[in-house]
C-alpha cells in the first residue's frame, strides 16, 4: 500500500532563511580566521614592540628623575609631558583603579615593566580632565614614582573592533542572504506555479529561459518536457477522436450488409464485411501500435542497397513503377524499423503518385546516410509539411481510406524516427511531386 504523503512541517526553515544562517556561519569563520590571523601576526608582534619601546621610556624616565638635582626635575617633568606624552608624579593618582580589561598592549607593557624592574606591575586607570589616564608605579631611587598615559596612546581595543566587524559582518550576511534568496526563489516560484498547472492537467506558460546558465537549462527542460506533454495529451485526443470517427464508417456498412443479407443473401455482401472487417483491424492496429509507443529495436547488420530492392519489388507487385537508385554500402541499423518506414512512405507516395513512377534512392555523407523516396504527385503545401505527421490529419480531406488512408501511415513514420534517433521530414520537389527523406547519423554506419 502506498505511503501517504506527509505535509510540510511549518517549522522547517525557508531556503532564505537556510541561506542567510549558512552565510552567517561562514562569515563567522572566516572573520574569526582573520582575527586569529590580524591579531597573532601584525597586532600582538606591533603590541610586543611598541610596549617595549614604551617600558624603556618609562623606567629611563623615573631613573633619570631620581638622578636629577631637586631643582631641575619639574622642568623635566614638563618636557617629558610636552615631549613624549608622560606624565611623572611622586604620589599615586586619585581614584586610581586596576583595569578590568586589558588588552593586548597593556598586558605586554605590563610583562616589558616586571622584566625590567623584577617587580610586579600592574596598569590602574583614573579619570583626569574628563579623559581615562593610565598609571604604572615604577620603583626608581628608593620611591615609587608614577608615569601615566592616556588611554588614548594605546588606540581601539581589539576585542571592540573584532566585536564590531562580527556585528556588522552578521548584518551583511543576512540580507545578502535575503537578497540572494529572492534572486533564486523567483525562478523556483515559477517553477513551482508552472508545475502545479502542468499537474492538473492545465498546459502552463512557458519559462522564461533566461538568468543563470543552471536555472536556463533547467526551464528549457521544463518547457520542452511541458510541451512534449502538451503534444502527447493532444495526439490522446486526436487519436480517441479520430478512430471514434473512422470506425463509424466501416460500422455503418456492416450494419447494411448485415441488413441486406437477411433480406436477400449474396455473396458479394459477405465479401464487403470481411473488407469491412480488415479495414477496422488495420485501422485499431495502427491506433495500437501509435497508442502504445514505439520502442527503440535493436541494431543488426544489413546491406542498404539490397533492402531498397526488397521494398521496391514489393511495391512493384502492386502495380507501382518504382526505381531504386543507391550505392552498396553495409550499415548497421533497425532493420525491421526502417523498413516500416520506408514502406509507409512508399504507399504514401504510390497513393498520391498514381502511375508516375517514384524513385528510392539513398545519398551519404561525411556525417549522415539520407534514404528518400521521391514522387510526381501533386505535392503537400507548405503549411502543411508538418501537420501532416500529426495522427488522423490528411491532406485529402475525404476520410476515405481508399483515396486518403488512415492518416496514422506518417504518424507511425515520424514515432518510429523519434524512437531511434533519425530525422524524418518531407519537401515539394522544384519541378513536381514530394519527397520524403529519412536521415541516419553516420556512427551507426560502415561502408566497405
Amino acid at each position: 500500500m502506498a505511503e501517504p504523503a506527509r505535509a510540510l512541517s511549518p517549522h522547517r526553515l525557508s531556503l532564505r532563511q537556510q541561506n542567510a544562517l549558512r552565510l552567517a556561519l561562514i562569515f563567522v569563520l572566516f572573520e574569526l580566521v582573520s582575527a586569529l590571523a590580524v591579531v597573532f601576526l601584525l597586532m600582538l608582534p606591533m603590541a610586543e614592540r611598541a610596549s617595549a619601546d614604551l617600558a624603556g621610556l618609562m623606567v629611563l624616565s623615573a631613573q633619570t628623575r631620581s638622578e636629577l638635582p631637586p631643582g631641575t626635575r619639574p622642568a623635566f617633568e614638563k618636557e617629558l609631558l610636552r615631549a613624549h606624552g608622560l606624565e611623572l608624579r611622586t604620589t599615586p593618582p586619585v581614584d586610581a583603579k586596576p583595569q578590568d580589561r586589558h588588552g593586548l598592549y597593556l598586558r605586554a607593557l605590563e610583562h616589558r615593566l616586571r622584566a625590567r624592574t623584577g617587580q610586579e606591575i600592574k596598569i590602574l586607570g583614573a579619570k583626569q580632565a574628563n579623559a581615562l589616564w593610565l598609571w604604572a608605579g615604577l620603583p626608581s631611587g628608593g620611591q615609587t614614582l608614577w608615569l601615566g598615559f592616556p588611554q588614548s596612546r594605546v588606540g581601539p581595543h581589539p576585542l571592540a573592533a573584532l566585536l564590531l566587524t562580527l556585528s556588522v559582518g552578521l548584518l551583511l550576511a543576512a540580507l545578502a542572504a535575503w537578497w540572494l534568496g529572492g534572486v533564486i526563489l523567483t525562478p523556483i516560484k515559477r517553477f513551482d506555479s508552472a508545475a502545479a498547472t502542468l499537474g492538473r492537467g492545465e498546459t502552463p506558460t512557458l519559462l522564461p529561459e533566461q538568468g543563470p546558465r543552471e536555472l536556463a537549462g533547467l526551464a528549457h527542460r521544463f518547457n520542452r518536457l511541458s510541451t512534449q506533454i502538451r503534444e502527447l495529451l493532444e495526439a490522446r485526443t486526436t487519436l480517441l477522436a479520430g478512430l471514434s470517427h473512422d470506425l463509424r464508417t466501416p460500422l455503418a456498412r456492416m450494419r447494411l450488409a448485415l441488413e441486406m443479407l437477411q433480406r436477400r443473401p449474396d455473396p458479394a455482401w459477405i465479401e464487403r464485411l470481411d473488407q469491412d472487417i480488415g479495414e477496422m483491424d488495420q485501422l485499431i492496429g495502427n491506433v495500437l501500435m501509435l497508442a502504445r509507443g514505439l520502442s527503440q529495436e535493436p541494431s543488426e547488420p544489413v546491406e542498404l542497397s539490397a533492402l531498397l530492392e526488397e521494398l521496391a519489388a514489393a511495391t512493384r507487385a502492386t502495380g507501382a513503377d518504382v526505381r531504386v537508385r543507391c550505392p552498396s554500402i553495409e550499415m548497421q541499423t533497425a532493420v525491421e524499423a526502417l523498413r516500416r518506414v520506408l514502406s509507409n512512405l512508399l504507399n504514401n507516395a504510390q497513393r498520391y503518385a498514381g502511375a508516375r513512377p517514384i524513385e528510392l534512392q539513398a545519398q551519404r555523407s561525411a556525417e549522415h546516410c539520407r534514404i528518400g523516396v521521391l514522387d510526381l504527385g501533386p505535392g503537400i503545401p507548405t503549411a502543411e509539411l508538418e501537420a501532416v505527421f500529426r495522427p488522423f490529419h490528411r491532406v485529402e480531406h475525404s476520410r476515405s481510406p481508399n483515396t486518403g488512408g488512415t492518416g496514422l501511415g506518417l504518424a507511425i513514420v515520424k514515432q518510429l524516427a523519434q524512437a531511434h534517433g533519425w530525422q524524418v521530414w518531407l519537401e515539394n520537389r522544384p519541378d513536381a511531386g514530394l519527397a520524403a527523406w529519412v536521415e541516419l547519423p553516420i556512427q551507426i554506419l560502415a561502408q566497405q
